[in-house]
């Protein structure tokens, strides 16, 4: 496409620069002029700061001091609320990882898509002017036109309308292109009503600070192709427009306006480029991406050292081989898990070479598809509905949870979920399970989660009620999974230790010593712990449990009938029944009922109240169902229904408090008598030796 002449007698405003090219700060010494320009619609009075070098690392780029500008509005303009550069790089450190930063401008493509994008390249070029590295995005979606690039420049402008794409705060480009590097140029072609469009604009960190800027000025031109030549599109004056490519031209890659516009040649009639330079440096002044080890690849410097030892065992080189590590380090191998679903026209093309999507789902062991259904309170069930009515599209009543073993394990004990959220990873390899705990080792899970929103640099979740509950869920199907199959990787199911230990010292019948305890204890005595046909064996008449308040105790009887209790203490301890209810006087000695030796009064009063307090717990499981059934009831209750339920449950509540309260009262009686009774025996025992 050919260059339509600058018009002559175009009043260029020159605008000064320094000769330094290491990003260091100009001193201005006491006769140095204030030089006046002008950008845009804004005059400007540069004040030169005076200041040590800029650092090039980005976690220190902040930390400089700039003396204060003086701007003044244009005529018949109102003051604005300015936005200092340096908010540029502190915005910039919510992505604490590099690879997030890239991940959200590949999101940006990807959301083209639905404009007709085929392809995102991603490439390390040269700059120019130093022959420095620079990263290439480079896309065939729809482009932007004048205004969407204005946007796109902007804080909190976001076109993205659809509730299918990634993007939606408007935040993600400023934040990920600066986290990478100090200065972007972005280069876009499109065609809006008719009208085809090519825009340029420059987001220099380096030109703000250098320059001592306390607003951030962002330089743009734009040109209209529609005739197939480069026309200028002129907002104010050819004054301002030349001012914008003049500043362009001196802080960008490209020293010359035929430059500059080669760059769309291979763009087409519609796409962006994107384009970031003077990339920040790690502590040891070396850039923080690696484009050397791999020509296929763009790995993290300081991740992929602090995995490289001189001498690793089987085991650890196992384990650095996986997906779940080399995606800390390996941008092929975290770009070919960032996407749920594969795409079907779409490539992400990797230093000229396509990025194969792989989903772990697919190669899982014992696979098994668990439905979570996520219960959402009224208010957010509301948005969530109003959501769905605005965009057209139904609400995830369900995720679809694949969980399964790793094709390596059990060698390796990688585990966690992986967790999207519209089709764009968020949390890859959630570990929910405890530090430290071998359970679940090799169990893998994959979900997509729309029901909880990302966090704004998309690497976490919101810790919202509904990503608590989510995390709880995991947690119980992560162990049940373990429980059902981990035999089958070679581990031992849990419980089968307590059922082999039972195996080698089995317990007597309650029944083959009857006749020992109807010794020791008077008759008309309830045994808490002993079955019916065993009470029965031993003709003791049944006698209310003494520690406990009757409503309790019918409750007990009705909800947990038969062994329910003895089924509870097998699975995670011994059993110890315990004899509650004796008489003052009544007996010599406490014994247990399986004979195997004494049981300290301490003891039966811990028992004793573990016992209750499953009582207590099944009363208040009933409490919360009712309470969740009022929360859900479909109509809803009247206001005078449910304030009258509220005080009935908070009767109950108060009843339950009080009961536990005379429970611990007694049992503590119980254990004093106990205790006397005992040193009493011992009193005995010495007398008659």
């Amino acid at each position: 496409m050919s260059l339509k002449p600058d018009k002559g007698g175009m009043d260029v405003v020159e605008i000064a620069s320094s000769d330094d090219e290491e990003g260091v700060g100009m001193r201005r010494s006491d006769n140095q002029p204030v030089q006046t320009h002008k950008v845009g619609q804004q005059s400007i009075e540069r004040i030169p700061p005076s200041e040590k070098p800029l650092s090039r690392s980005f976690w220190k780029a902040g930390a400089y001091v700039i003396t204060p500008t003086k701007l003044t509005p244009a005529p018949d303009q109102l003051e604005h609320a300015r936005v200092h550069p340096k908010f540029l790089h502190s915005n910039a450190t919510s992505h604490k990882w590099a690879f997030g930063a890239i991940a959200e401008l590949l999101d940006n493509a990807v959301d083209e898509i639905c404009n007709g994008a085929t392809f995102v390249k991603l490439d390390r070029i040269d700059n120019q002017k130093d022959n420095s590295p620079a990263l290439l995005f480079q896309d065939d979606g729809g482009g932007m036109d004048p205004e969407s690039v204005r946007k796109c420049m902007s804080l909190g402008y976001s076109s993205k309308k659809s509730n299918k794409t990634i993007g939606q705060y408007g935040n993600g480009f400023k934040t990920s292109t600066m986290r990478l590097g100090a200065d972007v140029i972005v280069l876009s072609r499109a065609s809006r009503n008719g009208r085809a469009t090519q825009s340029i604009g420059l987001l220099s960190y380096t030109f703000l600070r250098r320059t001592g800027q306390d607003d951030v000025i962002v330089p743009m031109v734009d040109f209209d192709i529609s005739d197939h030549w480069a026309e200028p599109i002129i907002y104010s004056s050819e004054e301002d427009w030349s001012a914008n490519l003049k500043t362009i031209l001196e802080w960008s890659p490209f020293a010359s306006k035929e430059e500059l516009m080669q760059q769309f040649e291979d763009i087409g009639p519609h796409g962006t480029k994107v384009l970031i330079y003077n990339l920040w440096l790690n502590d040891e002044g070396i850039f923080e991406l690696n484009f050397d080890d791999d020509d296929e690849d763009i790995r993290l410097r300081d991740e992929a050292n602090g995995g490289s030892l001189s001498k690793v065992t089987k085991r650890t080189a196992e384990l650095q081989s996986h997906i779940s590590y080399r995606i800390r380090y390996s941008l092929r191998a975290y770009a070919s898990i960032l996407y749920l679903r594969k795409f079907t026209n779409f490539q992400i093309i990797l230093r000229g070479k396509p990025v194969q999507q792989f989903n772990i789902a697919d190669e899982l062991k014992y696979p098994k598809v668990v439905i979570y259904k996520p219960q959402h309170n009224t208010a957010l069930k509301e948005y969530l509905l109003l959501q769905c009515l605005l965009f057209g599209i139904k609400m995830q009543a369900s995720a679809e949870t694949t969980i399964g073993f790793i094709k390596e394990a059990p060698a390796l004990g990688v585990s966690g979920f992986n967790v999207y959220h519209k089709n764009r990873l968020i949390r890859p390899f959630w570990k929910v399970t405890s530090d430290g705990s071998s359970r679940g080792d090799g169990v893998v899970g994959v979900l997509e989660a729309n029901f909880i929103e990302p966090a704004h640099d998309k690497q976490d979740f919101e810790r919202s009620s509904l990503f608590i509950r989510l995390e709880t869920k995991l947690k119980q199907m992560l162990m049940d999974y373990w429980k059902s199959n981990c035999h089958l990787m070679g581990h031992q199911p849990p419980g089968l230790r307590v059922q082999n230990m039972q195996k080698e010292h089995p317990a007597q019948s309650p029944v083959g010593h009857s006749a020992h305890v109807q010794k020791e204890f008077p008759a008309k005595q309830h045994i808490v712990g002993l079955a019916a046909n065993t009470e029965k064996v031993m003709n003791l008449d049944h006698q209310p449990i003494s520690c406990l308040p009757a409503t309790l105790q019918q409750d007990e009887i009705n909800e947990q009938p038969g062994n329910r209790c003895r089924t509870s203490f097998q699975e995670e301890s011994p059993p110890v029944p315990t004899i509650i209810g004796l008489r003052d006087g009544s007996f010599k000695e406490v014994a247990s009922v399986d004979g195997s030796g004494f049981i300290s009064p301490d003891k039966i009063c811990e028992e004793n109240i573990q016992l209750f307090m499953r009582a207590l717990v099944g009363k208040w499981t009933f409490l919360l169902g009712v309470a969740y059934s009022l929360s859900h009831d479909v109509p809803t209750p009247t206001c005078e229904e449910r304030r009258q339920k509220e005080n009935e449950l908070k009767q109950t509540i108060s009843v339950l408090e009080r009961e536990l309260e005379e429970a611990k009262k007694k049992c503590a009686q119980i254990a004093s008598r106990l205790e006397i009774k005992r040193k009493q025996g011992i009193l005995k025992s010495v007398e008659k030796i």
